[in-house]
């Protein structure tokens, strides 16, 4: 289990690319795992108050973080993570839209999981431009920030052909994502799951490889919980 530094601060580094070293995760909460279990709903409301890079960090840690590396050269995926992988070869790509964060400027972030940090790759709020690029849903262009899931199919399809693409992707993205509904609940923060876009529209917006298919988007911020949420 990963130790707990003693200093949790958000570290910036201009780059270029403007690059954030992200505040270490907590590996202990007030909140028990059946707490989030029992209260996990997807929430699609949020409002406008600024979320904490701390939560952020921690978020995207219980994503796809690596909490114990491994030794030597073993694996270009860099440890063991948070999140279970087929073979241990993490298919999915994490992306941050930055919009209202205390201490991150706006813009799209790639997460990087083997320095816990962000790095920008585009430098403005594409929240308004992906919401319509995912059907309309106001919720992606009003959540303070989102998270992207993509995929580059053939870190799986290289060792498990086509079950590697069809079965396995899926089963990846389905462990992070709880990962991050459970970890939202826990920071008292929402989130939802939305899987209905235009993949092409969210393409361009993102400006993805070409080798990178969008999965998933999952607004997070403040919210008000509406009893009976799914």
């Amino acid at each position: 289990m990963m130790e707990k530094p003693g200093k949790r601060s958000l570290t910036r580094i201009d780059g270029p690319p403007l690059t954030y070293v992200l505040p270490q995760p907590e590996i202990r909460g007030v909140i028990s795992v059946e707490q989030a279990l029992s209260s996990r709903r997807s929430r699609r409301s949020f409002s406008a108050d600024a979320v904490p890079a701390e939560d952020l960090s921690q978020i995207l840690w219980a994503a796809y973080g690596i909490t114990e590396p491994f030794v030597g050269d073993l694996h270009a995926s860099g440890g063991f993570r948070t999140a279970p992988s087929a073979g241990g070869l993490y298919p999915l790509e994490l992306y941050l839209l930055a919009g209202n964060l205390e201490g991150i400027d706006p813009g799209v972030y790639r997460y990087v999981p083997t320095d816990h940090r962000v790095v920008r790759v585009i430098g403005r709020d594409v929240k308004t431009e992906l919401s319509s690029a995912a059907l309309d849903q106001e919720m992606i262009a009003e959540a303070p920030a989102c998270l992207l899931y993509t995929a580059v199919y053939s870190r799986n399809t290289r060792r498990y052909g086509k079950r590697g693409s069809e079965r396995y992707v899926c089963m990846d993205l389905g462990h992070s994502a709880q990962n991050v509904y459970l970890q939202a609940e826990a920071l008292q923060l929402g989130t939802c799951a939305v899987g209905a876009f235009n993949d092409r529209a969210v393409r361009a917006v993102m400006q993805l490889q070409k080798n990178e298919v969008p999965l998933y988007i999952m607004p997070i911020g403040k919210t008000h919980k509406i009893p009976g949420s799914r």
